[in-house]
């Protein structure tokens, strides 16, 4: 392998909007690192998403299938 190529492995501090932070290793160049979203703080991964049932069709489409579970 070619020497001085690759990109500088380091430990980088990451700052998140909600307050949480960590440290994880990046080629970013910078010691520090600020991100809007983390997974603390994600709806996705912390269970809070919300359906937006815009004019009933969440609702129209329980009565019509039922309460369907999902596979996998």
């Amino acid at each position: 392998m070619k020497a001085d190529i690759h990109p500088k492995y380091a430990d980088v501090q990451v700052n998140c909007s909600c307050g949480n932070s960590f440290t994880t290793r990046s080629t970013y160049g910078k010691e520090a690192l600020h991100v809007e979203v983390c997974a603390a703080c994600h709806p996705f991964y912390t269970g809070t998403q919300k359906i937006v049932d815009t004019a009933g069709r969440v609702e129209r489409f329980r009565q019509k299938y039922g309460n369907v579970q999902r596979l996998g």
